[in-house]
């Protein structure tokens, strides 16, 4: 082989092998450090102690690009111990069953699922099959199931409604403590966001000992548009992709974004966390158009605040919960999180070819980190 060829294969297999490297890793990892509190473990919402994640994912044929997502608050039976949760609407052009339960009690009895837009109905039927056949759930006659969406049309025969209750279920079962997958997987599988492949997200923030201690995670399911920031550096611009740069480029789509704290927080303040994450949102550069369904849930699972389906007898409350002066770092701590777990949601995403032939290219890492350096926002 002479000199020429053999450089330039070299040259091929080393940059193959950055890019697959940056693939795998992070943002965090790369030197995209965001915000100033410090991460969970493993940065993901399962950093929370006892919370769960589990995806069923459904790529079929070449029209189906689709799948569930399931974040179950803690390890026991959530009808019977139930959760405090608080519902926001940052724009309300979607569907999220069993919002107006959560806001009128201030809890929630069930797994929160997440798929596509017309999978809404199996995501309710999964719910209330695996509820029904939890033990000592033997006389429950109503389950207000929690069940949000994205449209993931243009890559997935959404038509087609191709989730069943049973998917749901096997996601409910598959859920898993440990570290989260991200990307083109589970609800994710067939979404896109700013242009660019999107899919789920996850990341976590953990308050030092001074502040209480306590740890928020987010998991996001991203689907919308905007002109994309990261740790605020005009990355949409850079790359020429953006929301309505040639009147053309479609800005609608839905994020469903999930919030849980082991803080001992009432419905209130998780109300109050909740809207926060819309900031998470906003830092990204998503700007919540008209024909966007975004919608924030959160919930804490903090021990002694769990919710008995029922007494045995007359008694007033005893929780112990933050006060009003304690949430602030809570409130940081949200922002931060999900700001990124969306970037994450990117960051994970692979280049995919779905519905009509249709093929929604992922984030260029590449070009993005030589645009973070140029801003100097790269952390070595």
């Amino acid at each position: 082989m002479n000199k020429p060829i053999l450089c330039l294969l070299l040259f091929t297999m080393m940059t193959f092998s950055t890019l697959s490297a940056n693939a795998q890793q992070r943002p965090r990892e790369l030197g995209i450090k965001i915000g100033v509190l410090a991460t969970g473990k493993m940065n993901a919402i399962t950093d929370v102690a006892g919370v769960g994640v589990g995806h069923f994912t459904k790529i079929e044929g070449n029209n189906i690009r689709t799948g569930v997502t399931a974040i179950l608050p803690h390890e026991g039976n959530l009808f019977q111990l139930k959760v405090p949760a608080a519902v926001h609407v940052g724009n309300g052009f979607g569907k999220l069953a069993g919002s107006t339960q959560i806001q009128e009690l201030g809890n929630m009895e069930s797994p929160i699922v997440l798929t596509n837009t017309l999978s809404v109905a199996a995501g309710i039927d999964g719910i209330v099959k695996y509820t029904l056949s939890q033990e000592n759930n033997e006389s429950v006659q109503s389950v207000n199931a929690v069940v949000g969406e994205t449209n993931d049309s243009y890559l997935n025969d959404i038509r087609g409604q191709h989730i069943s209750p049973g998917d749901v279920i096997k996601a409910i079962k598959s859920s898993s403590l440990s570290t989260v997958q991200e990307g083109n997987v589970g609800a994710g599988t067939g979404t896109v966001c700013f242009g660019f492949k999107g899919g789920i997200g996850t990341s976590s923030r953990e308050l030092p000992k001074s502040l209480g201690g306590f740890t928020v995670g987010v998991l996001v399911q991203t689907n919308f548009g905007g002109v994309l920031q990261i740790n605020g550096v005009p990355v949409g611009e850079e790359l020429e992709q953006y929301t309505f740069k040639n009147q053309l480029e479609s800005v609608d789509g839905s994020c469903m974004i999930v919030v849980a704290t082991d803080a001992p927080v009432n419905e209130r303040n998780l109300r109050r966390m909740a809207e926060r994450a819309m900031l998470g949102l906003a830092r990204t550069g998503g700007i919540a158009s008209n024909g966007s369904g975004d919608y924030v849930i959160a919930f804490s699972n903090h021990p002694e605040n769990l919710i008995s389906h029922q007494a045995d007898a007359l008694e007033t409350n005893k929780n112990q919960y933050l006060r009003n002066d304690d949430m602030t770092a809570l409130f940081l701590a949200t922002i931060e999180a999900t700001e990124e777990a969306i970037i994450n949601s990117l960051w994970a995403a692979e280049d995919m070819q779905g519905k009509d032939g249709r093929e929604m290219k992922s984030l260029p890492k590449e070009k993005v980190l030589e645009i973070m350096d140029k801003y100097k926002r790269l952390n070595q």
